[in-house]
């Protein structure tokens, strides 16, 4: 296979192999490596492909196991931030930013080219709870419809020890990620209602309008900021961190295109020189706000092609 032959067969894949590294790694940057070690592992091995399997399962395996390789190297993404810490803030004050442990990333939902509940927030974090080879099972299995001989022969292992790290996945993933999800969610409040929920959202922050956010928040919504590991829980606490810190300057935000993880998300940008402060992650539950999650990061914002004012 020369170089032609290889970079026309890999192409189609490659948007779909980065977000199945994403998903694996929980991080834009480790799941850039990953499928950069995957392309050179397949170019090496190309002569050695001949045609045995698809090339779709083929990349797919190389890309799994070079994704397993950095897992085993570096320290495993920081799920929410209750693992971090060990109670929410019951005031209004904030710890500093801290680079470790090294916090879940969201991933821009127009490069995504397959189905969109395989890439929420929830799932991906829910996933990072998971041992390497569940890990790696349940992704090639549930959400790549790899058969279990298939997924065997991608990580060198047998059909019993797929179908037994399957069915201990799988009862870790029913236990964290939420019954309905988010694009089941979205589905429900139909275009017009995720309109207005956005329009009220963005409203509600212009204004600094606290109790207008607060209206549109569950009950027990959670509000995290990576990488502060300070987070706040509960409409009271939430609504009290934003009246007295956030709502201090003045805010405009903007919402994403296609959003973020198969999610609506807002770019907010904080005066007065509205320079670009947080990318918000909104995860919705029952037609209210059940988690706002705003990342930080510059580096994070810049992998969004985002205005920085």
């Amino acid at each position: 296979m020369n170089r032609e032959a290889f970079e026309g067969s890999v192409a189609a894949h490659r948007r779909a192999l980065h977000a199945h590294c994403y998903r694996m790694l929980g991080s834009l940057a480790d799941a850039d490596d990953a499928l950069q070690d995957a392309l050179l592992g397949a170019w090496r091995g190309r002569e050695t492909f001949a045609g045995r399997a698809s090339v779709r399962a083929w990349l797919y395996a190389i890309a799994t196991n070079a994704c397993l390789a950095i897992i085993e190297k570096r320290a495993s993404r920081a799920r929410s931030m209750p693992d971090a810490v060990r109670a929410a803030s019951t005031g209004v004050e904030v710890a500093a930013l801290e680079l470790e442990p090294i916090w879940l990333e969201p991933y821009p939902t127009h490069e995504l080219v397959e189905r969109r509940e395989a890439i929420e927030l929830a799932f991906v974090a829910a996933l990072q709870y998971l041992p390497p080879n569940q890990r790696a099972a349940l992704v090639l299995c549930d959400v790549l419809d790899f058969a279990a001989a298939e997924a065997a022969e991608a990580l060198g292992t047998s059909i019993a020890t797929i179908t037994s790290a399957l069915q201990r996945a799988r009862v870790t993933i029913a236990a964290r990620v939420p019954a309905r999800s988010q694009v089941e969610e979205l589905a429900s409040l139909g275009d017009a209602g995720q309109r207005s929920l956005a329009g009220a959202f963005v409203e509600a922050w212009g204004r600094a309008d606290a109790a207008a956010l607060v209206a549109l928040l569950a009950r027990d919504v959670r509000f995290t900021m990576p990488p502060i590991p300070t987070w706040f829980a509960g409409r009271e606490a939430v609504g009290r961190f934003f009246a007295e810190r956030v709502f201090a300057a003045p805010w405009r935000l903007v919402e994403i295109a296609g959003g973020a993880n198969g999610q609506l998300a807002f770019a907010c940008y904080q005066g007065p020189a509205y320079g670009l402060g947080a990318l918000n992650v909104v995860t919705v539950g029952d037609g209210t706000i059940a988690a706002l999650t705003g990342f930080l990061d510059p580096a994070v914002h810049r992998r969004f092609s985002l205005p920085d004012r």
